[in-house]
């Protein structure tokens, strides 16, 4: 069986889908695909690059652009992002909904990926802070030759080790849930390349300050050594990581939500049994 990603606009696990055939993403040969740096090697990189180009992506309420960037040795793209709106009193949104403390901040980007490395779940793109033309902003890494879930799912590709796309999917919903990301059933916020390898973005509306989880039924199986990195966090460790970009409200929350989402990792443990539930 291979789990799809969560239907747009549901909150909670689209329906299983047969596997009846295996596709390849197409991808020429001659070309790199993912991510063409990684670690402090790309950090350093979208910090220092010369811009040499920028261009709107033309998709998305928080109006990204399209970086070109150039150290002298290579050339590569990435995202660039400035919003940081935090309206006072209560927002309103397009669907009629309302949210207090609303906050859509180009530094959740980073707070996203700077958990991600302390989680090990090697799902967020590399993301930096960076001040270009007197703008501080987010500078994320383009994931080359990637398709969205959203396109993977309308051209019906399937991934050719389905036991690593469950995987792999289960733990963007891990992500999701812990930093209560409400963007999070947006299917083109999740990146797939030619290896069928997963990549999560846009987090700008996420790090809510609620204790909940947005979506219980979405975690069904756990990684093990998530679930261990996630008890090891701290409030210390957080501070320390992350309180450039977060605020303390904003730790207390994401600390609330790993309890709940520890405590109900042990409720399906005990009710379905280890093998059901969990995985390397």
């Amino acid at each position: 069986m291979i789990f799809p990603s969560i239907a747009p606009g549901s909150g909670v696990l689209s329906r299983p889908i047969v596997l009846l055939a295996v596709l390849a993403i197409p991808a020429d040969a001659q070309e790199p695909f993912g991510l063409l740096l990684q670690g402090e090697a790309a950090e350093s990189f979208l910090k220092t690059a010369r811009v040499v180009k920028k261009k709107a992506i033309g998709i998305g309420v928080t109006h990204p652009y399209q970086l070109t960037l150039d150290d002298g040795t290579r050339t590569l793209k990435a995202v660039w992002k400035t919003i940081d709106e935090s309206p006072s009193g209560v927002k309103q949104f397009v669907d009629g909904k309302f949210e207090a403390n609303f906050r859509d901040s180009y530094m959740f980007e980073i707070a996203a990926y700077e958990l991600d490395k302390l989680l090990g779940l090697g799902l967020v793109p590399p993301t930096v802070e960076r001040e270009i033309n007197n703008e501080k902003g987010s500078v994320q890494l383009w994931v080359e030759g990637s398709l969205t879930e959203w396109e993977r799912r309308k051209q019906n590709l399937k991934p050719t080790d389905v036991d690593r796309w469950n995987e792999q999917m289960f733990k963007v919903r891990l992500l999701h849930q812990l930093t209560y990301n409400t963007d999070y059933t947006n299917i083109r916020n999740i990146l797939v390349d030619p290896d069928f390898r997963i990549y999560a973005i846009d987090f700008s509306r996420g790090f809510r300050l609620h204790d909940s989880l947005l979506a219980e039924a979405d975690l069904a199986r756990f990684s093990r050594s998530a679930l261990a990195t996630l008890r090891g966090l701290n409030r210390a460790l957080l501070e320390q990581k992350l309180d450039r970009w977060l605020t303390s409200w904003e730790i207390q929350g994401l600390l609330k939500r790993r309890d709940r989402i520890l405590a109900l990792a042990e409720r399906r443990v005990a009710e379905e049994g280890e093998d059901a539930v969990l995985y390397p």
